[in-house]
């Protein structure tokens, strides 16, 4: 019984034995570099354990420089977070300092500077760590999020102080311009009342018929230039509607008045019409009754009373009854004129249809329809104005200019004003005369300036 334990001991003794040696094996195997050949486990040499050893060493030599890399980066973006936050700070106390000025506000000033200096502490500070290479951070993420949102609140700020100043800037304007606007309702009733002291159911005023050769001023000519040529406007608002009702194409006959125009709106094209019959019936103007009569004239003096005395005369009566009463006169035979001239037989067939008007004014009939009535006004106030201007001594004279002109304000009047909003401020882009819409006068030493239309 004692043999048998005994020979059982000693073969769980040997076993032991034999498991820690393969568990020794095994150990070594992992720490010296054991690798299997062939399903056999292979001992390397001392060599290749010295060289793996060295290997290991330079991988974890390697992942360490890596790491302090990747730490130092960081430390470096969140120290410039943390410099950006500050100079946004900085630019909020200031704007908030401005805001402040006006209007005047100690308090707010003072807390204002006070911030400044605070913040641009803070960036003397950031600039020594920098010059001193102090610039490790324990945690870097935690200060980069905490910098970024100092910067967007500082940004915030800087933006609410700026719709605030933009805020105060509106409401100044906008009472500005509610004063403006009763200063400019104030000077349409004035003008509503001088006209109707100046012009009493389409006639003016008993101011011109006053007049006496002695007291005729530049006034008188610029107060009757004004209603000429809201006459003249009127008979071409009535001319393209007569052309828009027969369909006819506008943008080629504004281009065929005016060719190589550009129009900056599609309702600038009445210029071109407008200068179309300016031209008509302005021409001629510097010639005593337009050339038309072959009366002899008196001297410059009885000249000037024959003159203001028609205008005098014309003034005060409609125009077709003037006609009717004097139709050989040479108001009758300058409105008889201008009208076949201006009005083209093609042009009248195609508006009306025929040439009736045409056949009655050439027998020295005038016909009463709406668009001849409407003529008749508007050629009784050229004629009007051409009447006063003799009446002057020097005599009124006439002047436009030429197309490719630069714009002068002594002598023009802008009827296009995008054309200095087009232009750069360059000689090349300067605005250049189109062509005059409404021609200019000199009495003596004044100028009324003329109107143009311009382009680049």
């Amino acid at each position: 019984m004692d043999s048998v334990d005994r020979s059982a001991m000693a073969s769980r003794k040997s076993k032991s034995r034999l498991a820690r040696t393969f568990s020794k094996v095994l150990h070594i195997r992992a720490v010296m570099g054991i690798a299997p050949y062939d399903g056999i486990p292979k001992i390397n040499s001392h060599e290749n354990v010295q060289s793996n050893l060295v290997k290991n060493k330079s991988r974890l030599q390697t992942f360490d420089d890596e790491d302090e890399k990747l730490r130092s980066r960081a430390a470096t973006e969140a120290f410039v977070a943390k410099l950006f936050a500050s100079i946004s700070s900085v630019k909020a106390a200031y704007a908030q300092l401005q805001y402040a000025q006006a209007p005047y506000d100690p308090d707010g000033i003072q807390s204002a500077d006070e911030m400044v200096v605070s913040e641009l502490k803070n960036v003397s500070e950031l600039k020594q760590c920098y010059l001193k290479k102090q610039i490790d951070e324990s945690s870097p993420e935690t200060t980069q999020f905490l910098a970024e949102i100092q910067e967007q609140k500082s940004l915030l700020k800087t933006y609410e102080i700026m719709g605030k100043k933009l805020d105060s800037q509106l409401k100044l304007k906008e009472s500005e311009l509610t004063f403006l606007r009763e200063k400019l309702e104030e000077a349409n009733k004035e003008n509503k009342l001088l006209e109707k002291r100046l012009n009493s159911s389409g006639q003016l005023s008993s101011v011109l018929d006053s007049i006496h050769l002695s007291s005729l001023s530049p006034n008188h000519f610029i107060t009757f230039l004004r209603q000429t040529i809201k006459s003249i406007r009127s008979f071409v608002q009535l001319l393209i509607s007569e052309m828009e009702s027969a369909e006819w194409d506008l943008h080629a006959a504004a281009s065929s008045i005016e060719p190589g125009a550009v129009f900056w709106k599609n309702t600038h094209k009445c210029y071109a019409f407008e200068s179309f019959v300016c031209r008509e019936m302005f021409d001629g103007f510097n010639h005593p009754d337009y050339s038309i009569s072959k009366d002899s004239l008196p001297e410059q003096k009885k000249r000037q009373l024959l003159f203001l005395d028609r205008f005098k005369e014309l003034k005060s009566v409609k125009q077709m009854d003037y006609l009717a009463w004097k139709p050989k006169s040479p108001f009758a035979r300058f409105c008889r004129a201008k009208y076949l001239r201006l009005i083209h037989p093609k042009m009248e067939t195609s508006l009306f249809g025929n040439l009736d008007q045409r056949n009655l004014v050439n027998a020295g009939e005038y016909p009463e329809t709406t668009f001849f009535i409407t003529f008749a006004e508007m050629a009784k106030r050229v004629w009007l104005l051409h009447c006063l201007a003799f009446s002057f001594n020097p005599e009124t004279s006439i002047f436009q200019v030429n197309k490719g002109s630069r714009f002068s304000e002594v002598y023009m009047e802008s009827m296009s004003d995008e054309a200095f909003l087009s232009s750069d401020g360059s000689p090349e882009s300067e605005p250049r005369v189109a062509f005059t819409v409404f021609p200019g006068f000199r009495i003596g030493k004044t100028t009324i300036q003329c109107q143009v239309y311009l382009c680049c």
